[in-house]
């Protein structure tokens, strides 16, 4: 294989997973919001806990893509 091509998979598998700091942003940022609501009305902790797992689950999905396709680009 090509230097300069594997050298450019490198840097672009690279590139994409610089997604996952903004994954990892968006997953503090729901806990903390789930934290501070919780903190201001503790009786609706349980409803608020199903929409934060919602939530956590969909930042998650977007990190998940992003791997995938770091690794579309490295091995593709």
């Amino acid at each position: 294989m090509n230097v300069t091509l594997q050298s450019a998979k490198l840097l672009g598998a690279g590139f994409a997973t610089a997604g996952l700091a903004g994954v990892g942003v968006g997953i503090g940022s729901v806990f903390a919001a789930f934290v501070l609501a919780v903190s201001r009305n503790p009786s609706l902790r349980q409803q608020l806990f199903g929409i934060t797992l919602l939530g956590f689950a969909l930042v998650e999905a977007i990190g998940l893509f992003v791997l995938m396709m770091a690794f579309l680009i490295l091995f593709g």
